[in-house]
């Protein structure tokens, strides 16, 4: 997926300008690409319009304008983007109660060091891999950057409307999985395809 460049994107007063249709605009094409799996994982698949959003929104709520902090936030986010082949999501663990943060959050310890999440696209999985440095032995984030790298069989069998493509989580005692409908198996497909 071609890179963001500094020329992508508006300073925070041309952004402020058009930030309301613009956020609707995102929120729009999110829907057929936030998956939930169970009460307390969500899946929100990345693409290089959503991660514009993203530092538009950073560069808003910070007030940047100089170019190297621009600069600096664009190299962060270009390395989210999917590679060739390639699926991108923030997987976030969702905690509503404040009061249960803690052991929500404990009962995913381990998550990153398994395949627990994963695509299974028709016979085959596709297992998730998570950005290193977001577990410790006794304490996990609540949000996780994961990549999924498809092979050109897989790529074949997620085009073909025949064959089911599901997304799973399969950990422990959490056990879920999302048959992926049309709208968002054709929205991922664009990613995978438009490299």
């Amino acid at each position: 997926m071609q890179p963001i460049v500094l020329a992508d994107l508006m300073n925070i007063i041309e952004y402020e300008k058009v930030r309301k249709n613009y956020r609707a605009d995102i929120v729009a094409f999110k829907k057929h690409r936030r998956i939930s799996l169970g009460p307390n994982i969500t899946v929100t698949f990345e693409n290089r319009k959503t991660m514009m959003f993203q530092i538009q929104e950073m560069m808003r709520a910070e007030r940047m304008v100089h170019e190297h902090q621009i600069e600096e936030e664009i190299a962060v986010y270009n390395l989210l983007l999917p590679m060739k082949d390639c699926l991108s999501a923030t997987l976030f663990i969702e905690v509503t109660e404040e009061t249960q943060i803690r052991s929500v959050l404990n009962r995913f310890i381990g998550l990153t060091k398994r395949e627990s999440v994963y695509f299974k696209v028709g016979g085959a999985t596709i297992p998730a891999k998570f950005e290193a440095g977001r577990e410790e032995e006794d304490k996990i984030s609540s949000i996780h950057y994961v990549q999924f790298q498809f092979n050109a069989e897989a790529v074949t069998v997620f085009q073909d409307q025949d064959q089911p493509v599901e997304l799973v989580i399969d950990y422990k005692d959490y056990n879920y999985k999302y048959p992926l409908g049309d709208a968002e198996r054709q929205s991922l497909l664009a990613d995978l395809l438009t490299n």
